[in-house]
Order: C-alpha cells, then sequence, then structure tokens
C-alpha cells in the first residue's frame, strides 16, 4: 500500500496562515511557526481590545460631560442624578455629543438637573 500524506491540506492550512500574517513585519509573515504565534495573538488582543473599546469611549464620554458641567457650575456627579430625578433618559454619548455641539441645549439640560 502506498504512503499517504495530508500535503495538500497542510499546505493549504499554511498558505491560510501567511495569507492572515501578510502584512506583519520581519519572520512574524514568513515562517510559519512564529507566523501562527502572531496571528494567533493578534486574534487574542483583538478580542481583548474590542471589550476595552466599549470602556475607553464611556471613560472619553464622561470627561467631556463633566468639563462641561464644571462650566456650568455643577459637578458631573450631581447633574446625573439630576437627570436621573428629572426622568430624562439619555446616554452618556449623547450627552457628550450635546455638550459639544449644542451648548445652549446642554444649558437647559444642566438647569433641569439643578431644578430637581
Amino acid at each position: 500500500m502506498s504512503r499517504a500524506t495530508n500535503a495538500p491540506a497542510s499546505r493549504e492550512r499554511r498558505r491560510r496562515v501567511l495569507e492572515e500574517t501578510k502584512g506583519f513585519r520581519g519572520p512574524r509573515s514568513k515562517n510559519i511557526r512564529q507566523a501562527m504565534e502572531a496571528r494567533d495573538r493578534a486574534r487574542r488582543l483583538a478580542t481583548a481590545h474590542r471589550k476595552l473599546k466599549k470602556r475607553d469611549f464611556r471613560q472619553l464620554w464622561i470627561a467631556r460631560i463633566n468639563a462641561a458641567t464644571r462650566t456650568e457650575g455643577i459637578s458631573y456627579s450631581k447633574f446625573i442624578a439630576g437627570l436621573i430625578n428629572a426622568g430624562v433618559i439619555l446616554n452618556r454619548k449623547m450627552l457628550s455629543e450635546i455638550a459639544i455641539n449644542d451648548p445652549a441645549g446642554f444649558k437647559t439640560l444642566v438647569d433641569l438637573a439643578k431644578k430637581a
């Protein structure tokens, strides 16, 4: 019986890995072992960083809202608490956009929070 290898499938696997690591520098895009390690690490970090991105953006929105509320003479926590008491349902992303693009509208929100 003749010897059967898995050559076509393994060659395709290696080709696919090298295709995925095409833009990497040095042996991380040429050597199959280093390319596989680099690809696995890139995928793992991509998953982790998708989670971190949400955290980073929320942090940015809060910083923007805080800066805008301080100019109006109220703290961020009192502003958010006032909005909740007033029954205003706006997420932090929209609040930061309002603070940047519509200062007059944001001032009315601050006044509403101060009353509540």
